[in-house]
């Protein structure tokens, strides 16, 4: 993907940081109010991706608003330390403006739609606030790539779909969280390790061998 205007990921990370350590002053325990002990909990998070494609390192390129939702768990192991394991509905991509004689001006969007396994260790720093890191698998669903015109409309769609593409993705993912009782506040980054793209088919060469680099904002809510 060729570079262009610029957007910083880390810029949205430090933002949703600052938000969170100033709610967390309003914080209860990690146990809601009637609990007396640590218990496994079972919820349902979704969110905001800021998506976009990468290749030898990640840098600011443009990035595609996704969606994310599902189902998570909060299994303790002890004091402090938990795991999670989640199920989720990830939307991933990019896009990339064009602007020349031929073609005029517009963007392409490639839409990529997983669904995807987190697996994660939640790292308690304080009662309220946490640390967590682990790995994803991820099942490309679905997948297009759109070129959309300057004035909104789509011109047409590229002759590209799910199996033109990786079906598997994988990857490392770390991030921060915030609970306040049974809500759960969080930002995370997915460092994707898989070319998205088939090498010598179209996919490889629109993508150039790009890799998935998702930054996400969410919300939980635990039960």
């Amino acid at each position: 993907m060729k570079k262009l205007t610029s957007f910083n990921f880390y810029s949205v990370l430090i933002s949703w940081v600052v938000l969170m350590c100033g709610t967390s002053v309003y914080a209860q325990q990690q146990e809601t109010s009637n609990e007396t002990k640590f218990t496994p909990k079972f919820g349902i998070k979704g969110g905001v991706n800021f998506a976009n494609l990468y290749v030898d390192h990640v840098q600011d390129e443009h990035v595609k608003i996704g969606l994310n939702a599902g189902f998570y768990a909060k299994l303790p192991v002890f004091k402090g330390l938990s795991i999670q394991p989640e199920l989720l509905y990830s939307s991933k991509g990019s896009k990339d403006t064009y602007n020349n004689v031929l073609q005029g001006s517009g963007e392409y969007r490639f839409n990529l739609n997983y669904i995807e396994t987190p697996l994660l260790m939640v790292f308690n720093i304080t009662p309220n606030f946490n640390l967590n890191a682990g790995a994803y698998v991820a099942y490309l669903a679905s997948a297009n790539v759109k070129n959309m015109n300057s004035d909104g409309t789509i011109s047409g769609v590229k002759d590209l779909n799910a199996d033109s593409f990786n079906r598997f993705d994988y990857g490392f993912v770390g991030g921060l969280g915030i609970d306040i009782e049974n809500v759960t506040l969080g930002a995370r980054y997915n460092y994707g390790m898989q070319k998205i793209g088939k090498p010598g088919q179209l996919s490889g060469d629109l993508t150039n061998n790009s890799k998935n680099s998702v930054a996400t904002l969410f919300i939980g809510f635990a039960f």
